[in-house]
């Protein structure tokens, strides 16, 4: 059961975590939901990455290796921005910006080497990228709508990405 959740269950819990930004921004979740989701999430992040470490050494799973690295990071950076008011924006802004950047050059690079869903692989990441250049473009000013479509572009541009990846019947191992 573990290796099938393991795979499967980003399909679920990135759509998820981008609904919860989404809500966030609206005001629909309070800040102390947040926080608990960027524990879950680091927990699970540095989880997946141990059990997955030895089968992330070559190919394009060291990229998703270093992704998972890079993310958790972020993730920890947005867990102190969470607990200490005066880093909240610059924090949350970073790990935001850069969880719909970093997923976007790896699906790009996917998409480069794995010919088996390499549309599905390049609109992911371009759709991610985009997301992050329009979320950053309505910060100043703030503009919600926009906001909220820069979230929704990395939502799905890595949603297509990981549905790619789980219908693969190997994986992106390229």
């Amino acid at each position: 059961m573990f290796p099938r959740l393991r795979a499967q269950g980003p399909t679920v819990l990135i759509p998820l975590a981008w609904l919860l930004v989404g809500l966030a921004h609206l005001d629909v979740v309070t800040d102390r939901t947040v926080l608990v989701f960027h524990v879950v999430a680091a927990v699970l992040i540095a989880a997946f990455a141990v059990l997955s470490w030895d089968e992330m050494v070559t190919g394009v799973l060291r990229i998703w290796r270093d992704i998972l690295l890079v993310g958790l990071v972020l993730t920890v950076g947005g867990i102190v921005g969470l607990l200490y008011s005066p880093l909240r924006v610059p924090f949350l802004t970073t790990t935001l910006l850069g969880w719909m950047a970093v997923p976007g050059v790896g699906l790009y690079y996917t998409g480069k080497r794995v010919p088996a869903g390499q549309r599905a692989y390049t609109a992911g990441a371009v759709l991610s990228v985009l997301g992050a250049a329009v979320y950053a473009g309505a910060l100043f000013p703030p503009a919600e709508t926009a906001l909220l479509a820069g979230i929704g572009l990395a939502l799905v541009g890595q949603t297509v990405g990981i549905i790619q990846a789980v219908r693969q019947p190997d994986g992106p191992s390229g």
